[in-house]
């Protein structure tokens, strides 16, 4: 008999398929915030005018904007964002951007609830994790403001509490979790995805991909996630391939974050991921890979190596991706390659000589830990990334 226990996030709306103007309207009406600080990427505001849709929804109610958060989110980064956010006296955060944008959102939240002013300080508030998988987790106070997320890509960071956050003093990405971090609202409109770049919009969507697989293939896999997981890779599917061949189509893209939505539900679940996320984080934060694209060189690989331990989950992804009877790690390579994404760590600029650190720092990260087949030390991530190369 299986057994279990699923929490909901704090996240109170989610909106989909309306314009944000309109619905970031309906959200001022109904938090009643009064000064709103923004958080931008940088591309978006210089070339494009987002922002000053948004100043003009706002109004008088606009207090700032910060559009200078760097790639996997650097601490020092966050903290003059949140100093910004404090001295314009911010009662919410709203964010446009992508993943580094929103992590930066709930990061700007647990600085200004606990008073962070100083990059050095969040040295106490990141989650710690052994090379045997012991993990501490510090206790802190809860944000003092919340945030309204509109994303422009797939990551699907928006939907859950956990924030990544890189120290650029010794180049690895941490991760921080406050359970009241969650976004309070998240908007998902795909017209303003339009500005996204191709790469970027595709490869976090493969990433997304990796949610829903990686929970389905896990050992602590549940019902309800395993639902939400089979339904994220059909929408992703089909939603990616209907971009990839027509950018302007507003229908595929909403497929793609209504997938992106279902593929994180297992989060919230208490779903265990594996080792393309945990060796992912890495590649991220200390090879600045984007995140996107470590998925597309991982996935595959850890499917392989998971093969002898998950076969009967692994036929789940074959056939949520219309590929019944075919090895879940072809028909994720076939769909990597299809979408035109990078399928090696040589494409993605991988030096050869950071392989043995990375492998090293990837027994640090939990889903490492928690990967179907046992993962027992450096050498074996090794393997994986000489089989990636």
């Amino acid at each position: 008999m299986q057994t279990g226990l699923y929490s909901y996030p704090a996240t109170r709306r989610i909106s989909y398929g309306t314009g944000f103007e309109e619905a970031l309207a309906r959200e001022l009406d109904l938090e009643k915030a009064r000064r709103v600080f923004v958080l931008a990427s940088g591309t978006l505001a210089r070339e494009t005018g987002v922002v000053a849709q948004i100043e003009g929804v706002l109004g008088n109610r606009f207090a700032g904007v910060f559009a200078r958060i760097g790639a996997h989110t650097p601490r020092v980064d966050v903290v003059a964002a949140a100093n910004a956010a404090r001295a314009a006296g911010a009662d919410m955060i709203l964010t446009i951007g992508g993943g580094s944008i929103t992590d930066a959102a709930k990061m700007v939240c647990i600085c200004l609830g606990n008073d962070v002013t100083d990059a050095a300080q969040l040295d106490a508030y990141s989650v710690k994790i052994g090379a045997d998988g012991k993990t501490v987790r510090p206790s802190y106070k809860a944000p003092s403001v919340d945030s309204v997320i509109v994303p422009t890509t797939l990551s699907a960071g928006e939907f859950s509490a956990t924030a990544g956050c890189t120290d650029t003093v010794r180049h690895v990405k941490e991760v921080f979790v406050q359970p009241k971090a969650s976004p309070r609202t998240v908007i998902l409109d795909p017209a303003v995805t339009v500005h996204t770049p191709e790469w970027l919009w595709l490869s976090t969507g493969i990433r997304a991909v990796d949610h829903a697989v990686e929970d389905l293939c896990s050992a602590s896999a549940k019902p309800f996630s395993d639902g939400t997981s089979f339904h994220a890779l059909r929408l992703l599917s089909r939603g990616l391939r209907a971009v990839k061949a027509d950018p302007s189509n507003l229908v595929a893209r909403l497929d793609c974050q209504l997938g992106s939505w279902m593929s994180i539900v297992g989060s919230s679940a208490g779903v265990e991921k594996g080792a393309s996320h945990g060796i992912g984080h890495v590649l991220g934060g200390t090879a600045g890979v984007p995140h996107g694209y470590t998925s597309c060189v991982m996935l595959p690989h850890v499917m392989r190596f998971n093969l002898p331990v998950n076969a009967e989950r692994q036929k789940l992804v074959s056939e949520a991706l219309g590929r019944p009877g075919v090895p879940a790690a072809d028909v994720l390579a076939d769909l990597i390659a299809e979408l035109g994404l990078p399928r090696t760590l040589r494409e993605v600029n991988v030096k050869p000589e950071l392989l043995d650190r990375i492998a090293e720092e990837s027994m640090h990260d939990r889903w490492v830990h928690t990967n179907p087949r046992k993962i027992d030390g450096p050498a074996v991530v090794r393997e994986l990334l000489d089989a990636a190369w």
